[in-house]
């Protein structure tokens, strides 16, 4: 059953220069069971820091989240999944080896282990890649590959950071739609961090728009439209209203974070 994360007051720095560096300020936002949102927001607004917060990866200054009942206070594999911009995959071990490898570290016991990887496989279409080392696949699969790694571990929640921007277009929008299929079979509940509005609308049941630095939530933008999502739907008026109202939404803040003085 999928679990509501709720970040309260959420305030962190980083020490830059002897200096506190003010990266999220007061970001507060929950996350229903079962739903898919993004993080949007100009480059250096604390995207994926606020995400590493969510995660137990980085503790924040002050403020709380919670993922469920249970307060964040460290890492929660049995809990959270992570699938990364790098797939950071292990080079010299098979697809296969891969996935057993994240269901060890979770303490899965040894005869549920297999069957795990063969479901988290078929659903990202790669079954018969099972044999294969990293380098022979392409980016996308890589891609394919992570998702199932995350997908066998069986969490709740699942958090992602930009795990497709390193691809071209195409590839990004086939993974995309098999990730909203995926939504909709699994009723994981997701937050992925995008720099990409078509991204964000196409996969998303809400949108939280951030200011630059430091991040705040300037906006909430809701997709209405239910999973899995369809090719035709990029091209409808309703795709474009929204992607729309995100770039009205964003240009002040990406204007705002390129006069910003480097970090």
């Amino acid at each position: 059953m999928a679990i509501g994360i709720s970040v309260d007051h959420l305030t962190h720095a980083f020490a830059h220069n002897g200096a506190a560096l003010r990266v999220l300020d007061d970001v507060s936002l929950t996350v229903t069971p079962g739903e898919m949102v993004c993080l949007l927001g100009p480059s250096g607004c604390g995207k994926s820091t606020l995400l590493n917060v969510i995660g137990g990866l980085l503790k924040a200054d002050s403020g709380e989240v919670r993922i469920g009942d249970a307060a964040v206070r460290g890492v929660m594999p049995q809990r959270v999944g992570f699938v990364f911009q790098e797939n950071a995959l292990f080079p010299w071990s098979t697809v296969w080896e891969n996935l057993i490898v994240g269901l060890e570290f979770q303490g899965v016991p040894p005869a549920e282990r297999a069957a795990r990887a063969a479901r988290a496989l078929e659903a990202v279409g790669m079954s018969d890649f099972a044999k294969f080392y990293p380098d022979q696949l392409s980016g996308g699969m890589k891609q394919r590959i992570g998702l199932a790694r995350a997908l066998a571990l069986q969490t709740e929640v699942l958090l992602m950071d930009e795990p497709f921007a390193a691809l071209d277009e195409q590839t990004r929008m086939i993974l995309g739609e098999d990730l909203s299929v995926l939504l909709s079979e699994t009723g994981k509940t997701i937050v992925m961090v995008t720099h990409s509005l078509s991204e964000a609308v196409f996969l998303s049941d809400r949108i939280f728009v951030m200011t630059a630095r430091p991040g705040r939530i300037k906006a909430i933008v809701e997709v209405k439209r239910e999973h899995p999502r369809r090719p035709d739907f990029m091209t409808s008026t309703q795709f474009n209203d929204v992607r729309g109202e995100l770039y009205t939404l964003l240009h002040d803040e990406m204007r705002a974070a390129a006069a910003i003085a480097p970090a």
